[in-house]
C-alpha cells in the first residue's frame, strides 16, 4: 500500500517519461554471476581520431544536479582520481532532471570516442525500464558497459521509541501489526521504496509506503514518529545513527559498512536475500572501440584498487567493486529483471 503524504518527483515535459533518479539500488557484491574484481591486463593505448586517448579534456556526465548529493560526490572523487592518471582535465557535466533521463539520454547520444563518459546508477538504468512506459533510451542497447564502480547500501532504521532493536523484533512487530509500520522513501521506485517492497515480499508482511520529495523530509518525520521506519541509503542516515537519534536494525548487504561497522548485515542475520543499495557504473555510448573500452576499464580498476582512492570512496559510503565490462553487463541485465518484479509488486508507475 502506498499513501502520498508527500508528492513524488514530477517529470519535466521536455523529456517525456523517465526513470527514478536517486542514485540507488541492489548490492552487486551479492550477484551470483558477478565476476571477480581483478582488473584485466593493461592493453595498448586505444585508437582515436586525433591520437592516443586521451589527448584532450574528458567529460563525465552525471544525471543529477551538482551540490553534494551521493552520485555527484562520488563521481567527483572518481574524476579527480582519473585526472591524476591520464594527464588531462576530467570535468563533471551535471545533467539533472527527469529522474536521471536527461543525463542518460545525453550520454547515449554522445560520440563514442571516449571523451564523454556516463556515470549512472540503478535508479536510472535498472528501475526505469519498469517504472516508465516510454524511455528515450534502452539501458542495454544504447550503452557499452565499462566498469561496475561500487555500491552504497541501504540500511533499515526505525524510530527510537518503537520496541524494536533487531531484525527479528522488526519482523515480529510487522507480522503482529499489519500496516502499522509506515516506511518513508524518496518516491515511487526509489531504492528506499523497492528495498521495503523486497522486505515485504520476503517476509509476507504488510507495511505502508510513504513517498517524500527528499531524504531529509523523510528523516524529519522518522525522528518525530510520523513514520516508523526507513530503508535509507547509509549516507543519508549514518549521522543520525551515530548520534543515537534512530535505531539501526540492519545494513542491507553482505558486508558491513565502514560508515556503520557496528551494525550487522541482513546476510549475517539470516536474510541473505534482503540485499539492496545504489550501485554505480561507467558507460560509453554504443559503438565505442573495444580497445578503448578495455583501456578505460583498466583505468577504472586501477583507481578502484588503489588504497587511497578506495578509502576516499568508503568515506562517502561506497564499497568499491570493479571487474571486467562483462560483469557490469551481466549485473545490469539481472538488475533490470529484479527491479521489474519489485515494481510490479508495488504497483508503482511514474508515467
Amino acid at each position: 500500500m502506498t499513501i502520498t503524504r508527500r508528492s513524488a518527483l514530477l517529470l519535466p515535459a521536455a523529456i517525456g517519461a523517465a526513470p527514478a533518479a536517486q542514485a540507488q539500488t541492489a548490492s552487486p557484491s551479492a550477484s551470483p554471476s558477478a565476476a571477480p574484481s581483478a582488473a584485466p591486463s593493461a592493453p595498448a593505448a586505444a585508437p582515436a581520431a586525433n591520437g592516443p586517448w586521451p589527448n584532450r579534456t574528458v567529460r563525465i556526465i552525471v544525471p543529477a544536479p551538482g551540490g553534494g548529493g551521493t552520485a555527484d560526490t562520488l563521481a567527483r572523487v572518481f574524476a579527480q582520481e582519473m585526472e591524476k592518471r591520464v594527464g588531462q582535465r576530467v570535468i563533471i557535466d551535471n545533467r539533472g532532471g527527469a529522474n536521471g533521463n536527461i543525463g542518460a539520454l545525453a550520454g547515449a547520444r554522445s560520440a563514442p570516442d571516449g571523451y564523454t563518459i556516463l556515470w549512472s546508477w540503478a535508479g536510472t538504468l535498472a528501475t526505469g525500464p519498469a517504472l516508465y512506459k516510454d524511455l528515450p533510451f534502452d539501458p542495454e542497447k544504447d550503452f557499452e558497459p565499462v566498469a561496475l564502480i561500487g555500491n552504497v547500501p541501504n540500511v533499515l532504521v526505525v524510530n527510537k521509541e518503537l520496541p524494536i532493536r533487531n531484525l527479528a523484533e522488526f519482523g515480529a512487530y510487522a507480522r503482529a501489526n499489519p500496516n502499522a509500520i509506515n516506511f518513508g522513501s524518496t518516491g515511487n521506485g526509489s531504492s528506499m521504496h523497492l528495498a521495503g517492497e523486497l522486505y515485504k515480499s520476503l517476509t509476507g508482511t504488510q507495511m505502508i509506503h510513504v513517498p517524500y520529495t527528499s531524504p531529509a523530509a523523510g528523516v524529519t518525520d522518522l525522528l518525530s514518529g510520523r513514520i516508523q521506519a526507513m530503508f535509507n541509503l547509509i549516507t543519508g542516515v549514518a549521522g543520525q545513527v551515530r548520534a543515537g537519534a534512530v535505531t539501526p536494525i540492519a545494513v542491507l548487504d553482505t558486508q558491513r559498512s565502514p560508515q556503520l561497522p557496528d551494525v550487522p548485515t541482513t546476510a549475517e542475520l539470516g536474510m541473505p536475500g534482503l540485499v539492496f543499495g545504489t550501485w554505480f557504473g561507467l558507460f560509453l555510448p554504443k559503438g565505442a572501440d573495444p580497445a578503448l573500452l578495455r583501456q578505460l576499464n583498466t583505468l577504472a580498476n586501477e583507481i578502484l584498487n588503489d588504497p587511497e582512492a578506495k578509502a576516499r570512496f568508503e568515506q562517502q559510503g561506497m564499497a568499491t567493486l570493479g571487474g571486467p565490462p562483462e560483469r557490469l553487463a551481466t549485473f545490469l541485465h539481472e538488475e533490470i529483471q529484479r527491479h521489474a518484479a519489485l515494481v510490479r509488486q508495488s504497483g508503482a508507475r511514474n508515467d
